[in-house]
């Protein structure tokens, strides 16, 4: 079924950031929905669907009810989604459709963690461990640095990326979140910085590394129809796309080709529109690799190029193709699945013309990817100013 202008997105809120040992993951996300149901006009006894991921800080199974028991309301459609950081976006298409089908009017989708003041480094690395195969990629120490790093070292190879543009990458990242009042970093970066930082996994440093925050965001999805009641500006959805090609990374069919074509494809033919109609892009950038291969099958560059769109200030505010303009998951925030999550929110704000010294000039149309696991699960959305 086509959601081609079936669905919009009316409200976005994103919670403080940072370290915030005063709030807890479900206060984080209850503060971002506030701030999205007050953008959009609405009023929490209008919310009838909701929609979030999981919890590492949380202690709780059922996470969608316990959400909706926090926020004090008995949605009619309810879920947890769990794909990893593909979760915002795959909860933006299940949203689409809850809204197109009938299921429901108002859906709101949140996701977020206190991931920085909530849990130990310990309790962090053995929480991610998760990621890796239990029987064969766990035992041998394989975290998720080093996972991501094997593809970085074979996407090096067979297509010549270099070390100096995934540094690039964090770069404009930072630069962009320099220009985001709520980015959890505030420090200038330098190549040589990313290039001299700790050694995480080779090739990957710490600075290609992202961000460990207390932070939570929220989007609402509705009719374009009920849209018209409301006092927000609706952007819409043009095309949506996923592609689920493997979890564990020992059975990825390659290690440098990857689900992301398969799913952007989906999503330019539900949108009627192709890469070069892109105006602003929102990319998964767990690690600076990320983003080069996700530009790249999305077919923003050819393939070989992306890591020097970076480096030549192309994907800069002002460049060819902006790129994460809000600071992405390197500089901007990352706890759980909010990280995708706000690459939405800001896709938003850049169509809303609402981005302040980071706008994007002009900018009618938004391509956002999201990712989970090891490159595993893709979702693509194509996010549009007015309808198509």
């Amino acid at each position: 079924m086509s959601l081609r202008n079936k669905a919009v997105i009316v409200g976005v809120g994103e919670s403080d950031i940072g370290k915030l040992p005063h709030m807890s993951g479900l206060g984080l996300n209850a503060q971002a929905a506030k701030r999205a149901i007050d953008d959009a006009g609405l009023k929490p006894s209008q919310i009838d669907g909701l929609l979030t991921a999981y919890s590492f800080t949380e202690p709780y199974f059922m996470l969608g009810s316990v959400l909706a028991e926090y926020l004090g309301i008995q949605p009619k459609y309810c879920s947890s989604i769990v794909v990893g950081g593909a979760s915002p976006t795959v909860m933006l298409h299940h949203a689409a459709q809850a809204v197109a089908s009938g299921a429901a009017n108002y859906v709101l989708v949140c996701a977020g963690e206190n991931r920085a003041t909530g849990m130990s480094r310990d309790d962090a690395v053995s929480a991610l461990a998760a990621v890796g195969h239990p029987y064969f990629e766990a035992p041998y120490g394989l975290g998720i640095p080093s996972l991501y790093a094997l593809v970085a070292q074979a996407y090096m190879k067979k297509y010549g990326t270099t070390r100096e543009q995934m540094a690039a990458v964090a770069v404009n990242t930072r630069n962009h979140a320099l220009l985001h009042p709520n980015a959890h970093m505030k420090k200038p970066l330098t190549i040589e910085e990313v290039l001299n930082s700790k050694p995480i996994s080779a090739p990957l440093n710490m600075l290609d590394c992202c961000l460990i925050s207390d932070a939570g965001g929220a989007f609402i999805v509705t009719r374009p129809e009920l849209a018209e009641d409301l006092p927000s500006e609706a952007v819409w959805l043009a095309g949506i796309g996923e592609a689920h090609t493997h979890e564990h990374l020992l059975s990825a069919p390659s290690l440098t080709e990857f689900g992301a074509s398969q799913s952007g494809q989906r999503a330019y033919d539900m949108a009627g529109l192709g890469p070069s109609d892109m105006d602003v892009a929102m990319l998964y950038d767990c690690f600076s690799i990320v983003p080069i291969i996700e530009m790249e099958e999305l077919g923003l560059a050819p393939r070989g190029e992306g890591g020097a769109m970076f480096a030549s200030g192309d994907a800069a505010v002002g460049g060819r193709l902006p790129i994460n303009t809000h600071g992405g998951m390197l500089s901007h925030a990352h706890a759980g699945a909010v990280g995708g999550l706000m690459a939405l929110i800001e896709a938003v704000r850049q169509l809303r013309h609402r981005a302040d010294k980071r706008q994007v000039a002009n900018a009618e149309t938004a391509i956002v990817h999201g990712e989970g696991g090891i490159l595993s699960s893709h979702c693509t959305a194509v996010l549009t100013r007015e309808a198509r």
